[in-house]
């Protein structure tokens, strides 16, 4: 008789963990939701003004740009410093090399904005799915926490139920062993 009681409370902490383990499954399928929409993000469509600001910002924030910019300056002071008077078209002060770097950076920074706007949306809205995350995380960590609380409480609690009753055991056990004179 005492042994179909052991079986039986080892049956039912089996039965215990198993719903334990089927929990932990069960959020686990949930979360490859979100790790597939966090790897995969959905594609942005961008209008063709977007992309043109996009590829301005990325070629004007460049090495590349910076040098031959800087190449394209060069050749124009040295062309007009040494060409005879008749053939130079900017003479010394270069008023139109300076209206023309003037022009070129009053469209080229409204354009390099456009483009440091939409990447701080992006980056705003990254940063707002990485706090979700974080948050749902917390949560599963204390759900999982209270499970684990709850597991070593209901453990505890058949720990000392099988204590009282080998308790109960030893006392029969005694009782009789006295009842016999031994």
């Amino acid at each position: 008789m005492p042994n179909a009681e052991i079986t039986n409370r080892l049956t039912e902490e089996e039965e215990q963990l198993k719903k334990l383990q089927d929990i932990v499954a069960a959020t686990i399928k949930e979360e490859e939701l979100v790790i597939n929409n966090l790897l995969h993000p959905p594609s942005e469509v961008l209008t063709r003004g977007q992309l043109i600001s996009d590829k301005v910002a990325r070629f004007g924030g460049s090495w590349k740009f910076i040098i031959s910019f800087l190449v394209i300056i060069i050749a124009w002071i040295v062309f007009n410093l040494l060409s005879p008077s008749k053939d130079d078209f900017d003479p010394f002060p270069f008023i139109l090399l300076n209206l023309v770097l003037s022009c070129i950076a009053a469209i080229q920074a409204p354009i390099i904005m456009m483009s440091q706007n939409r990447q701080e949306e992006k980056d705003r809205k990254r940063a707002e799915n990485d706090y979700l995350v974080n948050m749902k995380a917390e949560l599963e960590i204390r759900s999982l926490q209270q499970k684990v609380d709850l597991l070593q409480q209901q453990q505890i609690k058949a720990l000392y139920d099988m204590q009282l009753e080998q308790l109960e055991q030893l006392k029969f056990i005694c009782d009789r062993l006295n009842a016999k004179g031994l």
